[in-house]
């Protein structure tokens, strides 16, 4: 599982994904709590769902472009 959890973020970080996303997949991935509700957004509502699930391919609609 660490192995998948540092080829994923090493791909996304790579690729530029959103850092909102990055946090919170990371998150999401660890089960980490979400962060308080006045910091959430879209980005980091996707990342932490994705995450949670285990999801490693959801991050290509985050792409900074």
């Amino acid at each position: 599982m660490n192995q998948i959890y540092r080829d994923t973020i090493d791909a996304m970080e790579k690729k530029g994904v959103n850092p909102e996303y990055l946090n919170g997949w990371a998150c999401g991935f660890l089960h980490n709590p979400k962060r308080e509700e006045q910091r959430l957004n879209e980005a980091y509502d996707a990342g932490f769902k994705d995450g949670w699930d285990k999801k490693t391919d959801g991050f290509t609609a985050w792409v900074k472009k």
